[in-house]
């Protein structure tokens, strides 16, 4: 218990300082804009910001993951859309309630608890949470781009580490039980994974903060990293759909990633590991069997694409289940 009250002790102490440093209680609303006067009003006098600012993080989650995903999920029950999926199949229901049960368990239980403990981790790295005003568009845009470059890294050599042997069968094998992905299966995950590959999350932020505390307009906002839970959140539904439509990133930009990248990286159990952009799978060459994959299927005539999507995702999952043997790989 002394450890528990020491811990209480520094919470308060680092608040009080935080909340002197940001001025929250004599700072004039009428000079912010909406969204800022908003946040002051929410944290000003508050006996529970830790928990104030778990509940705003994981509401935004819930509204960033399931609403990207609704869309799609609509998209799948109308038959025109059908000629955008990859795989050509839509999501069975049964396939998304057993989904949607597993993430709103591990969301309620994994990750809110981490969010609570986040409060405490943004004072102790010296992370703004009460100051305004908030960061300009151009800092929370170039933080975004650096976040995402930190994160590609780390998910990548993370996940390739994740497909070694024992660590696929008993841990990461889990989120590859869909071979054809959608948008929510991006956190059908076992929970070691979710703690792990979740740790790439906040390597731009850490290094972020530690490299501007004393740099005022630069310093890290727990705002700059709502923006990035909602960007990533979007990014990794977007990779999980299963869509690849003609104004996707990727056909504008070559080294995004997209569905296009990573609905390969489910069909085949391997390579295409990046999670973002695609510069680290070809400096490695983890991405040759995605190009052998996608210059046939450009070489085939569209009438036959489909079978030849269908021949690929039985041959992957022949070799799978011959590797591990337990045939837990739903195909649809």
């Amino acid at each position: 218990m002394e450890a528990v009250d020491a811990v209480r002790y520094a919470i308060a102490n680092a608040t009080a300082a935080a909340y002197a440093r940001a001025n929250i209680s004599t700072v004039d609303v009428s000079q912010l804009n909406w969204v800022e006067a908003r946040w002051v009003h929410l944290f000003r006098d508050n006996d529970y910001p830790d928990v104030t600012l778990a509940v705003l993080l994981f509401a935004v989650h819930e509204i960033f993951y399931f609403g990207r995903f609704f869309p799609y999920w609509i998209m799948d029950q109308i038959p025109f859309f059908m000629k955008y999926k990859i795989q050509g199949v839509p999501a069975p229901v049964d396939d998304v309630r057993k989904v949607v049960i597993h993430a709103l368990l591990s969301q309620a239980f994994v990750q809110f608890p981490m969010m609570i403990g986040f409060y405490g981790v943004s004072l102790f790295l010296g992370i703004d949470i009460f100051g305004v005003p908030f960061p300009s568009i151009a800092v929370l845009a170039t933080q975004q781009v650096y976040f995402a470059l930190w994160e590609d890294t780390f998910h990548y050599w993370a996940h390739r580490a994740a497909h070694y042997g024992p660590l696929y069968k008993h841990v990461h094998k889990l989120h590859h039980e869909f071979q054809t992905p959608f948008g929510i299966t991006a956190e059908y995950a076992h929970t070691a994974e979710v703690l792990v590959l979740g740790l790439g999350f906040f390597v731009g932020p850490l290094t972020w903060a530690m490299a501007t505390l004393d740099n005022e307009p630069y310093r890290l906002h727990v705002v700059s990293m709502i923006v990035w839970m909602a960007v990533r959140l979007v990014l990794t539904v977007d990779d999980h759909s299963g869509y690849d439509f003609p104004w996707s990133l990727h056909n504008w930009i070559p080294f995004w990633g997209g569905a296009d990248f990573h609905d390969y990286h489910h069909m085949a159990f391997v390579g295409n590991y990046s999670s973002t952009f695609r510069h680290w799978d070809w400096i490695c060459g983890t991405d040759k069997a995605y190009k052998e994959h996608a210059a046939k299927l450009r070489a085939t005539k569209k009438s036959k694409r489909a079978a030849a999507i269908a021949a690929a995702v039985k041959e992957a999952a022949e070799k799978e289940r011959a590797a591990y043997g337990d045939g837990k790989v739903k195909t649809n």
